[in-house]
């Protein structure tokens, strides 16, 4: 069974090719209600819609851009464009509107943007500042939503209650069960008068009425669930300035006239222009399709909603929001395609459909069987033409019987198990601080055997600190108020005030003031560290880059692993110089020169370079992060467009940075070693430092390895193959390093990878690795994307808690499947044998598939079968059955009999290889209440429904043997769990 579910139902976890989704559909065409069965499986026809859409946004705006080019050639002949001012936008204050703010930024419209005086009178018209940004005034604010609108898109509504009680009556069989009531209603009427003659009929009315309620109300709620989870998607926060303070603000606050900084990573939240910034470069392929980045710059400001920064950072100014801008036109398509069903969903589809057809046969047989016992039967007494009510009536409970097999035959709710089960777990999962962005990742998270985790900010805490420093060759210490005034004490003033100009010009974060008035650091960990650092000198952050001009500003580079400043100095005409920082043994690599104790520039001799390589592995095997500072005055002149030099440095100094072990990594990481999961350490840092944090964590043990990325890369395919399984640290690894073992890993040594990212760069092995989990908060929007799992607290401890949901979800739909198939096997069998053998049926209104499951489903069904039919062939006799109602209540018995032995496979099903059955039950109140429920409505069937369900009362002692048939089957259940396989 299982080869054949992985031969014909087999997709992709990730990526499944269009072919291999049609391909199962077309197998299980023919279901009993394909609203219900393919409600959460992807629509390939919208998806189709939506690529064609994409094309043809995509050859707009790339046309527009062309346009926009040859414009700008020629913009000095060009005379300008005339433009009225609507009067509702002029009353409210402003002097340009939406739909012309929209065409001159969708349009790259260079010819519109300089009639209105480029992006300052832009700003100006739209009453904002792109210094201090929009102000606070909520009247204002409001206004301008009125005019402008929100950064929303267009949702497609939720579904009422009601929408899933129609869908829910869409089921064939209940359709065709209608018809039969309403037929055996009409004839049991007019032959037995009201009310006698329709309780037949309103029996499958009231069944058919439960089945569609309890349907419609399970897939209600877990609407309501995936509409919960797709909010929490959607949740990204910028930094915005407002009223002249830096904030985070959601994307969906944004108006236009308000400014917004961008770096490496970001998704543009709006449509917009570019005010200031430094090597600017954009993605626009989600958009027009071009593969290569677009530099933005005061020449060409165009920012468009939906792309991406790709390099350096920038403030935009918000022009235009929400449906108004390409992209939200292109996700009300994108969003109507749906996700792709989960690997499991498609096999249970394939089981649902195999057991589908036996049942349709088997049902077809016993149509077959019962019509020609009647048929033979009226021959016998040759009344073979004529035809009574009351042998109709007959024949169309045939009919019902035939359907009922189908019904209780066809297993509909096994994919819907899978989905109800993935959505409970995500649910966990959300307030675990994991948030599950594709369904599969639930799934197949269980069956990962290796995480490639990063270090910082993942088994770290990524709460940096200066700790130690290496300026002007002297070590020291540092960390306390008082140690901080020793060292601005003891060194000189030219070398502290080029240690200053380095740490508050080259970088990427910013010191402001907060509303409350309070200094705030805003940036990465490291930045934050460094400028803390810079602050407890004595330095100030606004003086010092007042005091220069900076010319260029390249942002931090994972493959250089470096960043880099020029500036322009007040004095000697303005002389330049570059800033660098970065990976310390990459940046004391660049230099020539270093700043001796005494302030003075020296050669960086032998013995200097040795004591600060030596004065790097010391810091690095107390678990420090290591940068180091260089600068370099620059000659013969330096324009934006060229590249900051890389060599002929002076080093300033190292600094060691503390990141702690997060509390809890080392039980997690050992977590996972027992559970059979591989744990490697992925990072960019120095392998000393990364060496010292894996044996704190016990990610590197005696056996294994630890390599450089520069190393990985230059072994050959054989000695990959020798050296990939002992890998446990990678250190000063590149994003294609992560790539390329990631890779190997999957494809080569058939692991199951997780991989965790935070990078605009890790964005490849995230999408590459079977599942990708971006960090939460150190995440660029990009990596978030690429990611199937969002670990909103960025701690190692959460992606084990994700592997455990993982596994649970598997374990628990094994459960299910268990429970249902013996449920289906043994109704169909009993269904058949005694509709063919007897007569009518009593009670009828009523690596995933494992060796162990088979064994529990035959052993339980043969048992449920065997006792069943010796009820049938001899219940009489034991029970002492006798009078014109012993049929009744042969057939009451052998119902409740039935029904008590899927009560205690209910409880035998909640362990797969456990005897013990019962631990931990009473804490599942869910468990317990749906096991009451099930025994109190079963009472009221047989006690007081008698008469629609055709049942009779029983007394305490038949009732008692009823209970003792169902459970019975727990310790039979036991015994087959010690059977081996």
């Amino acid at each position: 069974m299982e080869s054949f579910l992985d031969d014909t139902f087999d997709v992709k976890a990730k990526h499944a090719p269009d072919e291999a989704l049609e391909k199962w559909r077309k197998l299980c065409g023919v279901v009993k209600n394909p609203k219900r069965r393919f409600r959460f499986t992807a629509n390939i026809s919208k998806r189709s819609e939506a690529a064609a859409m994409r094309r043809t946004n995509q050859e707009k705006l790339r046309i527009a851009v062309l346009v926009s080019k040859a414009a700008f050639q020629f913009i000095s002949s060009v005379s300008p464009s005339d433009y009225t001012v609507p009067p509702e936008v002029k009353a409210a204050g402003f002097d340009i509107c939406a739909d012309e703010l929209g065409s001159i930024v969708e349009g790259h419209d260079v010819k519109k943007l300089r009639f209105h005086g480029g992006v300052n009178g832009i700003a100006q018209k739209l009453c904002t500042s792109t210094n201090d940004g929009l102000p606070k005034d909520v009247d204002a604010l409001n206004r301008r939503q009125e005019l402008f609108g929100i950064n929303k898109f267009a949702e497609s509504e939720s579904k009422s209650f009601w929408v899933f009680v129609w869908e829910a009556l869409h089921d064939m069989t209940l359709m065709i069960l209608a018809v039969c009531a309403f037929v055996s209603l009409i004839v049991g009427i007019a032959t037995e008068g009201w009310p006698k003659g329709a309780h037949d009929g309103l029996g499958i009315v009231a069944s058919i009425m439960l089945v569609v309620f309890v349907t419609a109300t399970s897939d209600y709620r877990q609407s309501l669930q995936f509409k919960d989870l797709d909010k929490e998607k959607k949740k990204i926060s910028i930094q915005v300035t407002r009223n002249g303070f830096r904030q985070k603000m959601s994307i969906y606050e944004l108006l236009p006239g308000d400014i917004v900084h961008l770096a490496i990573g970001d998704q543009v939240p709006a449509d917009g222009l570019f005010v200031s910034g430094f090597s600017v470069l954009i993605d626009e392929s989600s958009l027009t399709g071009e593969s290569e980045p677009v530099m933005v710059g005061v020449e060409t400001p165009f920012l468009l909603s939906g792309t991406k920064v790709q390099d350096g950072s920038c403030k935009m100014l918000i022009t235009t929001v929400g449906m108004r801008t390409q992209w939200g036109k292109l996700m009300a398509t994108l969003s109507e395609g749906g996700d792709d069903e989960t690997p499991l969903q498609v096999k249970l589809n394939g089981v649902a459909t195999i057991i589908g057809k036996i049942g349709l046969f088997f049902a077809v047989i016993t149509f077959a069987v019962l019509v020609q016992g009647l048929v033979v039967r009226k021959w016998k007494d040759g009344s073979h033409v004529d035809w009574s009510a009351e042998e109709a009536m007959e024949m169309l409970e045939y009919f019902a019987i035939a359907v009922t097999i189908v019904v209780v035959a066809v297993p509909e709710g096994l994919p819907l198990a899978v989905t109800l089960s993935l959505a409970f777990a995500m649910k966990k999962m959300m307030n675990d601080k994991a948030l599950v962005r594709h369904l599969a990742a639930c799934e197949t998270m269980g069956s990962a055997t290796t995480i490639c985790s990063d270090k910082t900010g993942t088994l770290t805490t990524n709460h940096m600190t200066v700790v130690k420093s290496c300026i002007c060759m002297s070590v020291r210490e540092v960390g306390n108020p008082s140690k901080f005034a020793n060292m601005k004490s003891e060194l000189h003033d030219s070398a502290l005030k080029l240690l200053l100009q380095s740490i508050f010009n080259n970088t990427g974060g910013e010191v402001v003031m907060s509303k409350e008035g309070k200094r705030e650091i805003l940036g990465t960990p490291t930045e934050a560290a460094i400028l803390e650092f810079g602050l407890s000198l004595g330095g100030d952050f606004q003086a010092e880059r007042e005091a220069v001009k900076l010319v260029k500003l390249e942002p931090f580079n994972s493959t250089k692993k470096r960043m880099g400043a020029v500036v322009e100095l007040p004095v000697e005409g303005g002389r330049l110089r570059a800033h660098s920082k970065g990976a310390s043994e990459i940046v004391l690599a660049s230099c020539e020169k270093v700043i001796n104790s005494k302030g003075e520039v020296v050669a960086l001799d032998d013995s200097s370079l040795k004591f600060l390589q030596a004065t790097i592995d010391q810091f690095a095997s107390e678990a420090l992060r290591t940068l180091c500072l260089a600068y370099k005055e620059v000659q013969g002149g330096f324009s934006p467009n060229d590249l900051i030099p890389e060599s002929g440095y002076t080093c300033i100094g190292i600094v060691g940075i503390k990141d702690p072990v997060r509390p809890g990594v080392k039980e997690s990481v050992a977590v996972c070693h027992a559970a059979g999961i591989a744990v490697r350490m992925v990072t960019g840092d120095n392998i000393n430092t990364a060496k010292a944090i894996a044996r704190e964590c016990g990610i590197l043990t005696s056996d294994g390895v630890a390599i450089e990325g520069p190393v990985f890369r230059e072994k050959s395919q054989a000695e990959l193959l020798e050296l990939i399984p002992k890998i446990q640290v990678m250190a000063r690894s590149s994003p294609l390093d992560k790539h390329t073992l990631v890779k190997h890993l999957r494809t080569t040594f058939d692991d199951v990878v997780a991989v965790t990212g935070d990078g605009t760069n890790d964005a490849p092995a995230l999408h590459e690795a079977d599942i990708g989990l971006a960090m939460g908060i150190a995440g660029t929007e990009v990596a978030k994307e690429s990611a199937d799992v969002i670990i909103l607290d960025d701690n190692f401890s959460t992606i084990v808690t994700v592997a455990k949901w993982g596994r649970s979800v598997y374990i628990n739909i094994q459960k299910f499947v268990q429970f249902q198939l013996t449920v289906n096997v043994v109704a169909l069998v009993v269904n058949f044998s005694s509709a063919c053998m007897t007569g009518p049926p009593v009670g009828r209104k009523g690596h995933f598939i494992t060796n162990v499951m088979w064994r529990n489903i035959l052993g339980q069904s043969f048992y449920q079968f065997l006792i069943i039919w010796k009820l049938q062939a001899s219940g009489k006799s034991m029970f002492e059955l006798e009078g014109s109602d012993s049929d009744l209540v042969l057939n009451t018995i052998i119902f409740n009999s039935f029904v008590f032995c899927q009560v205690f496979n209910e409880i035998s099903s909640r362990e797969m290889e456990s005897i013990n059955v019962f631990k931990g039950m009473l804490n599942n109140y869910v468990f317990v209440m749906v096991l009451v429920a099930t025994v109190a409505f079963q009472i009221i069937i047989i006690e007081f429904l008698g008469t629609f369900a055709n049942t009779t009362h029983l007394t305490s002692h038949q009732w008692g043997a009823c209970v003792l048939i169902g459970f019975i089957g727990m310790p039979i259940a036991a015994i087959l769990k010690l059977v081996p396989v």
